[in-house]
Formats: structure tokens, C-alpha cells, sequence
């Protein structure tokens, strides 16, 4: 007898019915790229459709974004003060600090703001902790991100997300929240973040490649799986409240391996090169950019995602594809 999948195919409607993976506008997180100064929009050559927003004109963007749903946003700072020590990166009138105030005043609670918490764009050298002899000291390199990241709660922000990959941090941010009466604050761990070609893009838009030498002694081995698992239990054993994959197209089998491990909610991040491969493509006519586009998110959700952070976001939401 012939076992006929093909009858739950039939058309869209019984397709719908039976669709085993499904995606959500609430699963969406946005990130946006801040700049200090007044009435800046400044696009990203290498990001088509992403630009550096002034605080100001961040505020506007997002409230364009909230009409459609758009209510997660992560936010990087670009061009902040640099330092060896990366004193800066606590201050609190940081871009970052300042954006977050601006936001709250504005939308208050229909907004929810996470913030990356990493010294990349806050060194001298480009690296996300404390050099020295040309290498990245761990434990020193601790403290100022934990108060960076009490400075980020203490602007507003909602959750924050350490993506430096130091041993420890997630605890050490932990603590220095607690300690402070954020225990309400949730940390998502970039706990499984390899060192990527992926990235690309994204150093141009944020200003924070490395001056010299590369970050695979803190980032991931990509050719190691089992690890990655293991730095995602040893996050949530520090006191993670969510773990993230990072890059997220080439790690698929990551992302479901870290969530048979886990009961914690699993993210991925849909990063730069990623999306400029779509959009490149897209627009030199070799692919359908918008099936491709939501073939990825629908990939991303299989795999075991239950939070996609992407720069398709936006044009998901504007144009009603969940």
C-alpha cells in the first residue's frame, strides 16, 4: 500500500493545519546601532537598510517600529570615549545609558530593552577585555563588566547581555546586580558565541574590530560542539536566564543541541553577514529574498530557537509575514 504523505500538503490551508514549527511576532528582537550627537542617521554600507541612529533619532525609528510590533530592541554603542582600561564603558552618560533614559521616557513599559554587555567598543585595541602582552586577561576584566552592566540597569534597561565570552562574567554580573536590588534583571548570555567570519558587517557598523590579532582565545572554536554545549549549562549554573547562540545559519545543529541541554529559553542571533548575504543576493536577482529570508527564521525555530534577535525584524513585522 502506498503511504501517501502528500494528502496534509494538499493545499494551504491543510499545510497550515498541520505546520509543525511556527513563528511569532513576540519571538523577534531588533538590534539598533547608537551614536552620540543630535539628528544623525548614518546608513551602514555593508548593512543595506541598517543605519547608526543618534539617540533623538533612535527614539523616532522606534516608535515606527512599536506601530508594527516591533516592541524588543538590542542596543550596541558606537564610538564611545576608548580607553586601555575601558573606564568608559560604565559611565553613566554612555550613548548606550543615555539612549535607554530617552527610550523610557518616551515609551516606558511598551518597550523592552535589552543591552550588549562587552568592552569591544570601549578599548583602545578593539578587544572585549582588559590586554595585556596580547592577551585578554579574564578575571580582570570581570568587574568593569559587571558595572557596566549595573550601569545599563540602573538607566532602565530591561535585560542585559554580556557577549564578551569571559569565564565567569555571567556570575560575576550576577552578583553585582543582586547586590545593587536588580535581582529582577534578566541576563541573556551570548553563552555559546564563536569566533566567525559572520561577523564582518557588523565591525564595520559598530567600530569595534580588533587593532591586532583576532578574539579566538575567549571566542568559540567553531569545530566544537560539545563545548558549546557546555559553556550554555555553565551559564545557566551561574545564573542565566536565557542562553544565545551566535552566529545562528552555520550552528543550527548547535542551537538544538544547547536545547535538548536546557530548560532555560534558547536564542540565536541572525548576525550581520547573514542577513548581508540575503539582501546582497536578493537584490543581485540570485535568489527570492523575501522566501529566503523567512526560510532562515523558520530554520532558526526548528532547530529549537525560541527567540530569533535579527535585522530582518523590522521588515518581518512591516510587512505582516508572522
Amino acid at each position: 500500500m502506498i503511504q501517501r504523505t502528500r494528502r496534509l500538503r494538499k493545499n494551504p490551508i491543510i499545510r497550515e493545519l498541520v505546520a509543525e514549527t511556527r513563528l511569532s511576532k513576540d519571538m523577534f528582537i531588533y538590534p539598533y546601532f547608537v551614536v552620540k550627537g543630535n539628528n544623525i542617521t548614518q546608513p551602514i554600507e555593508a548593512m543595506p537598510g541598517i543605519s547608526r541612529f543618534s539617540p533623538d533619532q533612535l527614539v523616532k525609528d522606534v516608535e515606527k517600529g512599536l506601530k508594527v510590533g516591533v516592541n524588543k530592541i538590542l542596543l550596541f554603542g558606537v564610538g564611545e570615549d576608548k580607553s586601555e582600561d575601558a573606564h568608559s564603558a560604565y559611565d553613566h552618560n554612555t550613548v548606550v545609558a543615555d539612549s535607554i533614559r530617552q527610550l523610557k521616557k518616551n515609551f516606558g513599559n511598551d518597550l523592552y530593552i535589552v543591552t550588549d554587555v562587552c568592552l569591544c567598543a570601549y578599548t583602545t585595541h578593539g578587544h572585549c577585555g582588559i590586554l595585556h602582552n596580547d592577551y585578554v586577561q579574564n578575571d580582570p576584566t570581570l568587574n568593569i563588566l559587571a558595572k557596566m552592566a549595573l550601569t545599563h540597569a540602573q538607566a532602565g534597561a530591561d535585560m542585559v547581555a554580556p557577549s564578551d565570552m569571559m569565564d565567569g562574567r555571567v556570575g560575576a554580573i550576577r552578583e553585582m546586580l543582586d547586590e545593587n536590588n536588580f535581582e529582577s534583571t534578566p541576563i541573556m548570555s551570548y553563552s555559546t558565541k564563536f569566533a566567525s567570519a559572520y561577523y564582518g558587517p557588523f565591525r564595520e557598523a559598530a567600530d569595534s574590530a580588533p587593532g591586532k590579532g583576532d578574539r579566538k582565545s575567549y571566542q568559540m572554536d567553531y569545530r566544537n560542539a560539545h563545548e558549546a554545549v557546555r559553556e550554555a549549562i555553565i551559564d545557566e549554573q551561574e545564573g542565566a536566564d536565557i542562553v544565545m547562540i551566535k552566529p545562528a545559519l552555520a550552528y543550527l545543529d548547535v542551537i538544538r543541541a544547547v536545547r535538548d541541554n536546557t530548560d532555560l529559553p534558547v536564542a540565536c542571533y541572525n548576525v550581520s553577514a547573514e542577513y548581508t548575504m540575503a539582501k546582497v543576493a536578493a537584490k543581485a536577482g540570485l535568489v527570492d529574498g523575501d522566501r529566503i529570508i523567512m526560510e532562515n527564521m523558520y530554520a532558526f525555530a526548528r532547530a529549537g530557537a525560541n527567540i530569533i534577535i535579527t535585522y530582518h525584524a523590522r521588515e518581518i513585522a512591516e510587512k505582516g509575514w508572522v
